[in-house]
């Protein structure tokens, strides 16, 4: 699911310093807890668009929703791929159904960069 997805731009998971933002190491981070879970379903159903900088370089960032292209399933399947790679152990897991239960919310991009931006305020995201 990652490759004809998210691999496009976002590479093997390290993303393109200043273009697109990386995912390993910093998804796993933010699964740590139910709102970064939400936050992280949000932004595969959703999409993101905003501007934030993460690891020293600034990104204005805009993401499409695949909210209509992947099942809850396959989005929690890539999501935990990426959690895995990544150092916190044991690996956190977000479940299809936390997925189905963010997909019952209505949003787009921007709801995500909000709820991005409140997520900072209180756990800040790597």
């Amino acid at each position: 699911m990652y490759g004809p997805h998210c691999g496009i731009c976002h590479h093997g998971g390290g993303g393109m310093p200043g273009e697109t933002p990386p995912l390993v190491g910093r998804v796993d981070v933010i699964a740590q807890t139910p709102e970064g879970r939400h936050y992280l379903a949000s932004v595969l159903l959703n999409g993101l668009r905003g501007s934030f900088t993460t690891q020293g370089y600034g990104y204005n960032y805009s993401m499409p929703a695949y909210r209509d292209r992947l099942t809850d399933q396959q989005i929690s399947d890539t999501l935990n791929w990426l959690i895995a790679r990544g150092q916190i152990k044991p690996a956190p897991v977000i479940t299809p159904a936390e997925i189905a239960r963010a997909r019952t919310t209505p949003g787009d991009p921007a709801t995500s960069y909000q709820e991005r931006k409140l997520l900072e305020q209180k756990h800040p995201l790597p």
